[in-house]
């Protein structure tokens, strides 16, 4: 029964997660938002790793929890930013779209016996969302990008005395809409609409180690995912198949947890992902008449680390006051930087709190999210005007709830 009350849940959290599933905002598109509690201690929780959220950070970690127990929840981000672009009558100022997207996130965990744990994640480890007016500047290389993904992660943990391990497999649905705009030689552009899916398979592995109460080491390995994707692109009054790849890619999670005092606790940690994987984006068309055989767009992103910072600290037994630090690289070199990604590095500031009654447990937070200014050489063959990146922000509201079963 117990077993069956917890699929029961997680077959509700899934609906409702592709219910709620949106475009979100991060570096590159990755998304780091696997937990209120996560996102208020900036994503240090692979060295804690101790409720349910642990499928995102450090599977390895669900070895710390007894019995079943779930978690559910969602980020609503509120990003903006500004593009000032200088056109032939002068420089102009261009705002992104009010949009808010909502990423979901929903974990089970199941303790087999004293040895064995099982564990489900559903979340969103990719996307993005950044709309313009159609007759800005940057419309001939694009007005309206959005990218979506959620990932479905069964994982297996065994408990070796201080040390646990972890390893997972994961389907990762892909879905993007790419729209801008194509010059006729008259007052009137064409729109090209690029529209696709797909579904990557992947793996993961994990391991924490618990030196003791007060220190914990973890690292967390998630293999990149190649994604054909199928769709088609509008293209004025024409329309046709088309199809490309995609490599998302890999990502290593580090976190050192220190807690000098029982009621207090401080991890600090960094994850690499590996944009390297993304070096062009190619889109074949099968009518090479209306569109030619394919197109190529160099990307040539690189490597990059986040670093992050958490402090937690519990004031009573029910509640839990939390702080985080970030600073995340941006991935995107100059000479492929574009508008369906305005980014630059960025930093994060972070509070939360958790409230604790009975077996359940609600957690929220609040994030900020500065991005650094950035100027952007004049790309014409791409569509790109002499530009600056300006003010870009974001708030970030996050809410889980979690129960043992």
């Amino acid at each position: 029964m117990r077993c069956h009350a917890l699929s029961t849940l997680l077959i509700g959290a899934f609906l409702n997660f592709l219910a709620a599933l949106q475009p979100a905002y991060g570096a590159g598109f990755a998304l780091y938002e696997g937990s209120a509690r996560g996102n208020a201690l900036g994503g240090a929780m692979v060295g804690r790793a101790d409720d349910p959220s642990a499928i995102f950070y450090n599977p390895a970690g669900i070895t710390q929890l007894k019995g079943e127990q779930v978690e559910a929840g969602a980020t609503l981000i509120d990003p903006s930013t500004t593009v000032e672009t200088l056109t032939p009558m002068g420089k102009m100022s261009t705002d992104t779209k009010d949009n808010y997207w909502l990423p979901p996130h929903a974990y089970g965990t199941y303790q087999i016996n004293d040895r064995w744990w099982a564990g489900l994640g559903l979340y969103s480890r990719f996307g993005l969302g950044t709309e313009f007016p159609e007759n800005w500047p940057g419309r001939y290389n694009s007005y309206n990008a959005q990218i979506r993904s959620f990932t479905l992660n069964p994982d297996i943990a065994v408990k070796l005395g201080k040390l646990s391990l972890a390893a997972g497999v994961s389907a990762e649905y892909f879905d993007l809409k790419l729209q801008r705009k194509i010059p006729t030689g008259t007052p009137v552009d064409y729109d090209m609409t690029l529209e696709g899916d797909a579904v990557g398979y992947g793996y993961n592995v994990a391991a924490h180690y618990a030196f003791s109460k007060w220190l914990a080491l973890g690292a967390a390995y998630w293999s990149s995912v190649e994604e054909d994707v199928d769709g088609d692109a509008t293209i004025g009054p024409g329309k046709t198949d088309a199809s490309g790849e995609i490599k998302l890619p890999d990502m290593l999670f580090l976190g050192l947890m220190i807690s000098p005092i029982d009621k207090l606790s401080l991890e600090i940690g960094a994850v690499r992902t590996g944009w390297s994987t993304y070096d062009q984006l190619m889109i074949t068309f099968d009518n090479p008449a209306l569109a030619g055989p394919s197109a190529t767009t160099p990307k040539n992103w690189e490597d990059v680390w986040r670093y992050q910072a958490g402090l937690e600290y519990k004031v009573t037994e029910k509640l839990d006051l939390r702080l985080g630090y970030v600073y995340d690289e941006e991935p995107i070199p100059d000479d492929t930087v574009d508008y369906l990604v305005p980014a630059n590095d960025r930093q994060l500031y972070s509070i939360g709190f958790g409230y604790h009654w009975t077996k359940w447990t609600l957690d929220v937070s609040y994030s900020y999210l500065s991005i650094s200014d950035r100027s952007v050489s004049a790309r014409p063959s791409d569509g790109i005007p002499p530009s600056q990146f300006k003010d870009g922000d974001a708030h970030m509201v996050g809410v889980s709830v979690s129960t043992k079963l």
